[in-house]
């Protein structure tokens, strides 16, 4: 090498690296259960939402429009709930393949 890419270029840069790092192994496990705990979730809410579809909001006690405004909070709020108290194991199954993916496992 001449003196002149010496100067230039760090001599990290010079040398080639035959490894990617892994220290960022733990990081993308812990986004890869963050990632799939949040699908679950999503999945779980479109599913409850599917559920309660055909449930009438009318009578007596029932809360008309506003009910049927605020459903898909009350689905969301429900899906965290099933999530958070161990889901049904689509987070797992979908957790267990990203890390194959990414030849984490």
């Amino acid at each position: 090498m001449s003196d002149l890419s010496a100067q230039v270029l760090p001599s990290n840069l010079l040398t080639p690296t035959t490894q990617a790092p892994k220290a960022g192994a733990s990081e993308s496990k812990a986004q890869i259960a963050k990632t799939a705990d949040s699908f679950e979730t999503s999945f779980l809410s479109n599913m409850l939402g599917q559920m309660f579809e055909g449930v009438s909001t009318d009578g007596p006690f029932g809360g008309g429009q506003g009910e049927g405004a605020f459903r898909s909070f009350l689905m969301d709020a429900f899906a965290q709930q099933i999530s958070k108290s161990g889901g049904i194991g689509v987070g797992a199954a979908v957790q267990r393949e990203m890390l194959k993916m990414q030849g984490l496992s």
